[in-house]
């Protein structure tokens, strides 16, 4: 070694670059790593598909009414009842009033307001169930006066596609009354709103058919 250069005792440190943070979504105490929650669910896309489907099985529908409609010299027949105008129009908005109730519902559910989400869930049932009961007695007066299926195509367009309303209305009941059930154990919060969120789209879907199939079959 040369005379006069001097060597320093000191440890060199290797450099080592820093680890990367992986980001993570929701509480930094759960532990293990968290998948961010999708923009929309696989339940919501199939329940999209269904009323997609239904959407498209109403068109059908509809042009066949349509075709029956503008081929038909008189409608409805001279010898037919006319449909209940009045009572039909106070029943559409019992019906829209059920879309809001069911709005507020999720609207709580978002919130965490677990009383206030079964209140409005009630409220949506019980203007449904009143929907149902209205045009049941509705009718049950029809008939009696005379407009049946087999009453040509007047009797046979307006039970078909009346009644596929129906029946689509019955299926949102009956699978709201399984959902209020879960809402009164507690299953549903702002964290899992996934029932209540599946089963509002699906009741969106009923009331928003309802105005067409009232301005075409009772008001054309």
């Amino acid at each position: 070694m040369a005379p006069g250069v001097k060597v320093s005792s000191a440890k060199v440190r290797p450099f080592v670059a820093p680890a990367r943070r992986h980001r993570t979504t929701g509480d930094s105490g759960s532990g293990g790593d968290h998948h961010e929650r999708p923009f929309i669910s696989n339940g919501m896309l199939a329940i999209l598909a269904l009323i997609g489907t239904e959407a498209m099985f109403f068109a059908g529908l509809l042009g066949s009414f349509l075709v029956f409609r503008l081929s038909a010299p008189f409608w409805p027949p001279p010898a037919l009842p006319r449909l209940p105008i009045t009572v039909t129009w106070v029943n559409t908005f019992v019906l829209m009033s059920s879309a809001v109730t069911m709005g507020l519902a999720v609207r709580a559910v978002h919130q965490n307001r677990q009383r206030r989400m079964r209140r409005f869930l009630l409220a949506t049932g019980g203007l449904g169930v009143t929907f149902l009961a209205v045009q049941g007695v509705e009718w049950i007066r029809l008939i009696a006066h005379g407009l049946k299926l087999s009453s040509g195509a007047y009797g046979g367009t307006f039970y078909t596609l009346i009644g596929c309303h129906a029946a689509h209305v019955t299926a949102a009941v009956i699978w709201l009354a399984c959902v209020i059930v879960a809402a009164m154990r507690g299953r549903y919060n702002a964290r899992n709103p996934g029932g209540v969120e599946l089963c509002a789209a699906y009741w969106y879907f009923v009331c928003a058919i309802w105005p067409v199939l009232f301005v075409m079959v009772y008001l054309m």
